[in-house]
């Protein structure tokens, strides 16, 4: 069979038409914008079936160039950590840390199911892990992050499965949300605030004022990611060298980055621009993320669908039934508890953007917005979670491998 190499620039080239293409498909079949599938997965898994197609078809396969992908993925993580500010969390008082920490623990038992189911149909246990928090919890982009790294490990098609079971479980989570919150609030006739409208403040999770978004100001910000990633990049290697353990390569500029921007609110050394940031944060996200899918081998996952699908399933159901009985009185057992739990099964087997997806379709419902919703479930689910779940995830792949 004849196999096609494309070099830096043409992969660079493709990736960026697939970025596009995962918009205009979105904008088009609403499928796609209900449950909140990321363009760069919608782009990039549209090539990676076009290759299965030729490949089983005979004709040729086609391998990519994607150098660029591990500096894109730092960059994102990179301005992840540069949203966890202490500030913030003070401001959900105990609540966001009532709901912080069922995350965590959230985030370790899927990891611990997923190896132990694993196990029991005689998979590799890092295969669970990666149908676990991996994927889960941690979405679309940890799961390309730490497939990558368990394939460094020797664990073949790591990252093919992390994102199949990912978009399974954006899937489900886009599925469940309104469901579970509604549930709730007839079953409990839970006391619906008086109407506040639907629309959202301006979210409290901003990293700080929206400067205008100027060339220098981009330039400022990208410097400052780059200094950020490079002293990332040195602690992440004198972590492995000193403790013997393997670690993603964007942990250390994703923690780097969160002591910077506490020492930063405190001391306020430099202005940080929110525009600027998101755009990068935009670009190098989706960059890294096509990349990663549109290069996933799907035929590898043949033999692993079935056992895959059903621990992912299990996974779905206890999650479900932890949120209704556990989470829901944890949290207060009132309208807002409900619907951050419709945040929780979004951000619990998807992504953020499900999890507000699910939110604002609830008070959208119910014609009363919940203010601390917004708030506590953003920032735990697309930040703070991280403070545990990547430690967890890479000393639970070291001990499995």
């Amino acid at each position: 069979m004849q196999e096609w190499h494309l070099d830096l620039v043409t992969t660079s080239a493709l990736t960026v038409m697939l970025v596009m293409l995962g918009f205009q498909l979105k904008h088009r079949i609403k499928f796609l914008e209900r449950f909140c599938i990321p363009v760069a997965v919608i782009g990039g898994f549209a090539a990676a079936m076009i290759n299965l197609i030729f490949k089983e078809t005979g004709f040729f396969v086609i391998h990519y160039d994607t150098t660029l992908q591990v500096p894109a993925m730092v960059a994102f993580f990179t301005t992840i950590g540069l949203a966890g500010s202490y500030t913030l969390i003070k401001q959900g008082g105990k609540l966001l840390i009532t709901y912080l920490v069922i995350c965590w623990i959230l985030v370790i038992f899927q990891d611990v199911v997923g190896a132990t189911l694993a196990g029991l149909f005689g998979l590799n246990p890092i295969f669970g892990v990666m149908a676990g928090g991996v994927s889960l919890q941690g979405g679309h982009g940890t799961a390309a992050a730490f497939g990558s790294m368990a394939e460094s490990l020797g664990v073949t098609d790591a990252t093919t499965v992390a994102l199949a079971c990912a978009t399974f479980g954006l899937i489900a989570g886009g599925l469940l949300g309104g469901p579970v919150a509604a549930r709730l609030i007839k079953k409990h006739q839970l006391v619906i605030p008086g109407e506040q409208g639907t629309t959202a403040p301006a979210p409290l999770y901003d990293r700080e004022e929206n400067l205008q978004l100027t060339t220098y100001q981009l330039i400022a910000s990208g410097g400052l990611i780059l200094v950020l990633m490079t002293l990332g990049f040195w602690s992440s290697h004198w972590f492995e060298n000193a403790f013997k353990i393997a670690l993603p390569s964007y942990v250390g500029a994703m923690f780097v980055a969160i002591v910077f921007r506490n020492i930063n609110d405190h001391f306020r050394l430099i202005k940080l621009n929110n525009s600027a940031i998101d755009v990068i944060a935009d670009l190098s996200l989706g960059f890294f993320l096509t990349q990663a899918t549109m290069n996933l081998k799907v035929w590898d996952l043949y033999s692993l669908a079935l056992p895959l699908s059903i621990i992912v399933i299990i996974q779905i159901i206890l999650l479900t039934l932890i949120t209704l009985y556990i989470v829901f009185p944890l949290m207060g057992k009132n309208y807002d508890s409900a619907v951050m739990c419709s945040g929780l099964m979004g951000h619990g087997l998807g992504a953020v953007p499900s999890a507000v997806a699910n939110m604002d379709a609830v008070c959208q419902d119910f014609r009363s917005f919940s203010y601390k919703a917004f708030l506590i479930v953003p920032l735990c689910g697309a930040v703070l979670i991280d403070i545990i779940g990547i430690p967890f995830h890479v000393w639970i792949i070291n001990y499995l491998n």
